[in-house]
């Protein structure tokens, strides 16, 4: 195959949430068999055809960053994964759907990466109304929203579940798409989450190579600073 345009693609997210097993995934088609944790950074490719179907289709590699480490890391640790978050194009939060703690951590793993010189170590989590959605309103780096472990909910939990994710997608202005990682049906050609999947890759390509904006032509490297005072989650 000839040599391909691409793009990367941060995936972020709490250890054991499945990054791995989504990677996999997405690249391979196929199902991880024996997942295990992820040392620094591991990187996989995944081919995606640009408006597919249109006279502008166009085939790109999407790289894909799984990112290891934990939120609480030591701030050593964080500084070392603020390597991986040069030329960012893209981003994929991931959180465990039966892990409320997961979720709530995506905020600050979106802190960490977009503010990668900073240490978003007093980001508060509580029922307020005051945190300013217009920040990620403003973001230029595409986001995509990411629940694993969607079997493992309780069917009378799942409208409590998806509720949550819901306001989590609005915060961060972004899709979002809730799947289990060991079936790939949940991906499957023509599924709503195939599109949004798609969707949010073809942005990522149109942000990196199409915008008109030559500040973000090599990635997002320079971030502009995100704070919140108080994150709305119930």
């Amino acid at each position: 195959m000839a040599s391909l345009d691409r793009v990367k693609v941060l995936v972020l997210g709490d250890s054991g949430v499945g990054k791995s097993s989504l990677v996999h995934l997405l690249c391979q088609n196929q199902v991880l068999g024996n997942p295990s944790w992820t040392v620094g950074c591991s990187v996989d490719v995944r081919v995606q055809d640009y408006k597919e179907g249109t006279p502008e289709e166009k085939t790109y590699y999407i790289e894909l960053w799984d990112v290891g480490g934990s939120v609480g890391c030591a701030s050593s640790i964080k500084s070392t994964r603020a390597v991986f978050y040069n030329s960012v194009n893209g981003i994929m939060l991931v959180h465990d759907l039966t892990n409320k703690k997961s979720s709530q951590n995506l905020y600050r793993w979106s802190l960490e990466a977009l503010n990668k010189d900073s240490s978003p170590t007093g980001v508060i989590v509580s029922n307020g109304s005051d945190y300013d959605r217009e920040q990620f309103a403003e973001n230029p780096v595409p986001l995509l929203l990411i629940g694993t472990k969607f079997d493992q909910i309780p069917e009378n939990k799942r409208n409590e579940v998806l509720t949550r994710t819901a306001f989590l997608s609005e915060d961060f202005n972004a899709e979002e798409i809730n799947l289990d990682c060991t079936n790939p049906r949940y991906l499957a050609a023509g599924t709503s989450n195939a599109v949004k999947l798609s969707r949010f890759f073809d942005k990522v390509i149109e942000k990196r190579y199409f915008t008109r904006d030559p500040s973000q032509m090599a990635g997002f490297t320079d971030r502009k600073r995100f704070n919140f005072k108080s994150l709305h989650y119930d």
